[in-house]
């Protein structure tokens, strides 16, 4: 029997709302959201470089700071125990020997396949465009974004993806370069102080084909 719970997982699925009021006085730990984010980072990127980076802006100073740049999400910023702005790296491929190199140290792979695709990689990726590179993190970032909705829904928390804020400010206000950290979105996360409404979704008949 798999060790997998199809019905547990679906119900995150169908219980999962875009909350925009969050409980006040609930908070998350450092030490839990960390957890989350953990939990969160195993979703895939390409050639497993992991562009993704996150500022977790709790504090009421760092709220402040946000709120006039989300200025449409004001509840979301005030009432939410957090939110996370997703960031993608432009310069992920200076982690590569790091992460491999790590891989190997760990016993996750053999020194062999590490010395064959790091160069193969590094060869790969520096020919490519700047606009290939970010489309791909970009990708990469959004699928760690909805890791980390759903975790959060696992752990008991709500969530909300936020595309509504000044994105060509946002790196420059968290003290990050904006020329090389790319902003994806914001995810406000917290308990949800109402129940939030469900919303339609096309059906499967409608929106896939099989050929």
């Amino acid at each position: 029997m798999s060790k997998y719970n199809k019905e547990a997982f679906l119900e995150i699925m169908q219980d999962r709302r875009s909350i925009r009021t969050y409980d006040e006085n609930v908070k998350i730990s450092k030490e839990e959201m960390s957890e989350i984010l953990a939990a969160a980072t195993k979703a895939p990127s390409s050639v497993n470089l992991q562009p993704w980076r996150f500022v977790v802006i709790e504090s009421p100073e760092a709220k402040a700071k946000l709120a006039p740049l989300a200025k449409f999400n004001q509840q979301q910023v005030k009432t939410s125990s957090a939110v996370i702005a997703v960031f993608a790296d432009l310069n992920n491929l200076d982690y590569l020997e790091e992460i491999y190199g790590k891989a190997v140290e760990l016993g996750l792979m053999p020194q062999d396949v590490k010395d064959k695709q790091v160069p193969s990689i590094r060869g790969l990726l520096s020919g490519i465009s700047p606009q290939a590179n970010k489309e791909t993190i970009l990708i990469d970032s959004g699928l760690v974004s909805m890791g980390i909705m759903l975790t959060a829904k696992a752990f008991g928390y709500d969530t909300c993806p936020i595309g509504g804020y000044e994105k060509d400010q946002i790196a420059e206000a968290f003290d990050l370069d904006k020329d090389r950290y790319v902003p994806v979105m914001l995810l406000s996360i917290g308990k949800a102080a109402d129940a939030g409404y469900q919303s339609y979704r096309m059906p499967v008949e409608q929106i896939a084909e099989w050929k």
